[in-house]
């Protein structure tokens, strides 16, 4: 297709398209001509004639004529888009004026020197946040690299993450740690990507109609409470004191900071973890007896082989077939009566999240924390006394409505997502961006 010209004959007063100016959508600058391909589409725009008073003094300015910029601009019809702003400059006439000469700016068309326009930059970010975009992917569509795009968005997000007002209004706070990458641990001065864990700071407030909208607050290197106090100490006492629910995993060193800098705040043992600490028991006391009777570990046709996963589900879960085949395992030797028994105390455990009724929850969970601790079984008195270590926190599960870091964990998923598509991430700093924008942490009228 050859490179042509559109121009339309429905022209405003000053002489420009109407339909144009509609089509492109760009505010204080008219379209003066669109060109193209099937590659690639040229739009030319300028502002209209008019005086212009120098920024410093005030006098009217002598035109310098015009200029052009070339911006890449969000795409259109599947094509990259170039605009051509012819933009206007002009000298001051004021011999005293330190000005001299100087150029139009419009900051809704583009930035001074930027690469792309204002709204490409915006449509870009807001691609990488709703539609779960690659910057490699965004860069194809606008005809450009990888390094452009993402040096062009890169300071829209780290104005949006050094806005300390988006930590407020946070009263339930979620805390987990995952892992960045998988290769050294040299610190980044060393030409490593220092550490491979990163804590991450989660809002679980809910809103008025009781319902959590998980928001990611921040990503700090290391996994420790040291890591997690220091963070908190740098948020303003408005932040600390707003705080009323904390949500953590069985980790003391989360715990010790929160009590160290939240002393106010309800610690909430996450309902998910306990119920895996209750499973690895199960599997453990399972693995254990495996070996005392055959000596070796499980193998196809055993019986506690046989329902390793049956032993790992809920037992409101099971179908009457998989309920045949516990049975059958357990009464197939009297040793395995510890299994049998074990699998009853890890579904206990789950009962007491799974009432409808937290009061109910609680008894059945006071129950747990004066049984399990006595338990014959070491595996399970194990777990009693771990549990027994986290009373008040393992309680107050039911005093805060289910309080949990289910919220946290969602994130941590769209965290997973994003890593696989990016092909994994070099720079912390890139990647704590990105994962602030996709996890909700960043906010600005343009994202809406």
């Amino acid at each position: 297709m050859p490179d042509h010209t559109v121009c339309c004959a429905r022209t405003s007063a000053d002489g420009y398209c109407v339909n144009c100016d509609l089509l492109v959508g760009l505010p204080g600058v008219r379209v003066v001509a669109v060109a193209g391909g099937r590659q690639r589409l040229t739009v030319t725009v300028e502002s209209p004639r008019g005086p212009m008073g120098c920024p410093a003094c005030g006098v009217v300015a002598v035109s310098h004529g015009r200029r052009t910029h070339v911006l890449i601009d969000t795409p259109c019809f599947g094509r990259p888009v170039r605009l051509h702003w012819r933009k206007r400059t002009w000298s001051c006439p004021e011999p005293a004026c330190a000005v001299g000469t100087f150029t139009e700016r419009a900051e809704d068309v583009a930035a001074p020197r930027a690469l792309l326009s204002t709204r490409a930059r915006w449509w870009a970010v807001r691609q990488l946040r709703r539609e779960h975009a690659s910057v490699a992917g965004l860069a194809r569509q606008l005809g450009t690299t990888w390094r452009t795009v993402w040096r062009s968005v890169k300071p829209l997000l780290e104005m949006m993450a050094d806005d300390e007002s988006r930590f407020g209004g946070v009263s339930v706070l979620g805390v987990d740690e995952h892992v960045w990458h998988h290769v050294s641990t040299k610190p980044a001065t060393d030409g490593g990507r220092g550490p491979k864990e990163l804590t991450g700071m989660v809002d679980l407030s809910r809103d008025r109609k009781g319902k959590t909208r998980a928001r990611l607050l921040d990503l700090v290197p290391g996994r420790s409470g040291a890591v997690y106090a220091q963070w908190l100490r740098s948020r303003n006492d408005a932040f600390r004191a707003g705080v009323q629910v904390a949500t953590l995993d069985p980790f003391h060193g989360y715990k010790n900071a929160l009590d160290d800098e939240l002393e106010d705040a309800i610690a909430v043992l996450d309902a998910f973890h306990i119920v895996k600490l209750g499973t690895h028991a199960v599997d453990e006391v399972r693995r254990r007896v495996q070996q005392e009777i055959h000596g070796h570990r499980g193998r196809s046709g055993d019986p506690l082989y046989g329902i390793r996963n049956v032993l790992r589900c809920g037992e409101e879960k099971l179908t009457d077939k998989q309920k045949t085949r516990l049975a059958k395992a357990f009464t197939a030797d009297e040793r395995h009566v510890e299994v049998e028994v074990a699998w009853r105390c890890a579904q206990q455990l789950r009962t007491a999240y799974n009432t409808e009724r937290l009061s109910d929850g609680r008894k059945i969970a006071e129950q747990v924390l004066a049984s399990f601790p006595t338990c014959p079984i070491p595996e399970i008195k194990r777990l009693g006394k771990t549990l027994k270590q986290w009373r008040e926190a393992f309680l107050a599960y039911f005093e805060t409505r289910r309080a949990s870091n289910g919220g946290t964990e969602a994130i941590n998923g769209l965290i997973e997502l994003h890593r696989r598509i990016a092909r994994g991430f070099r720079n912390r700093d890139n990647y704590r961006l990105r994962m602030l924008l996709i996890g909700g942490g960043l906010s600005h009228p343009n994202l809406s």
